[in-house]
């Protein structure tokens, strides 16, 4: 019997491995192409679910039991569109509080974004009630705060769109005007739909036409809580009471002669003392009179 040895083949050997690799990789391939059309089917889902919650949360927005936000929008250009000039309208002030963590400061003039001017002003274009553009509603704003810093009593004034009957050059008629039979507006209603959540408006009022949110205030109160950590309290307040009178703070501003011609102010009240809800925060209030 005979029996013959088996020799092994190395140059199949490496064929079978080419041939397993080249196999491989064409998997590999088709996986790759198959994953990028699933990815593509996910990125249209995805996009048309989005399209549809801005949709809906911008439906929202507009919609309001006042005739104010059924009304029919009217293209611009439009021969069928009123002009500013004829639409009924009144100077008020706006009370704005906010929560300003997340903002780049109350002005838009930066250009950083998002501010809490910016989405005032994109409230005010959604629910209609911005008469023109900006710089034809007259507006003005008490002050402005840096980025995070949050604010209760924010003060705006500007002219919005009313039912008041009364000529728009009548500034007693503006303020104590009537508006017919069907009542003003509700501006803090209205404005709280459209507006985010961090910021509200808290109450409006009508304004003379001469009123400036920022050259008609006369005092103000500013208040700042800051974690105490190791500070000396007693010393942090002892030097602020320092600050209590008259004083010239022209060192401490922007200058701006063509609006300010007067740099000093009376300090009436100084504060600083831990928070009596928590231990662990400071709150520092002091408060000043033009």
């Amino acid at each position: 019997m005979t029996i013959s040895d088996a020799k092994s083949d190395p140059g199949g050997d490496d064929r079978d491995s080419e041939i397993a690799k080249e196999t491989e990789l064409v998997f590999l391939r088709n996986r790759v192409k198959e994953l990028e059309v699933e990815n593509a089917k996910l990125l249209s889902q995805v996009s048309s679910c989005q399209c549809q919650q801005m949709e809906v949360k911008h439906d929202r927005s507009l919609s309001d039991s006042s005739s104010l936000v059924r009304r029919r929008r009217v293209r611009k250009g439009d021969k069928n569109s009123i002009p500013s000039h004829l639409i009924s309208k009144r100077y008020v002030a706006l009370k704005i509080m906010y929560f300003g963590k997340r903002f780049y400061g109350f002005s838009a003039e930066a250009q950083m974004e998002p501010s809490i001017e910016s989405e005032v002003f994109k409230a005010l274009e959604r629910t209609r009630l911005l008469v023109g553009d900006k710089k034809d509603s007259c507006y003005s704003r008490c002050g402005r705060t840096d980025k995070g810093v949050s604010s209760t009593g924010q003060v705006i004034a500007l002219f919005l769109r009313s039912r008041l009957k009364s000529p728009p050059g009548d500034s007693k008629a503006q303020v104590n005007g009537r508006t017919g039979e069907r009542p003003e507006y509700d501006y803090v209603r209205v404005l709280n739909r459209a507006l985010p959540d961090d910021i509200r408006v808290i109450g409006w009022s009508p304004a003379p036409i001469d009123f400036h949110a920022r050259f008609s205030c006369y005092a103000r109160e500013y208040k700042y809580f800051f974690w105490r950590q190791n500070l000396n309290l007693s010393a942090m307040d002892f030097a602020g009471k320092k600050f209590i009178g008259e004083h010239d703070f022209r060192n401490f501003c922007k200058m701006d002669v063509a609006n300010v011609h007067c740099y000093t102010r009376r300090v009436t009240f100084f504060e600083v003392s831990p928070c009596q809800n928590r231990l662990a925060l400071v709150k520092g209030t002091f408060k000043l009179i033009f």
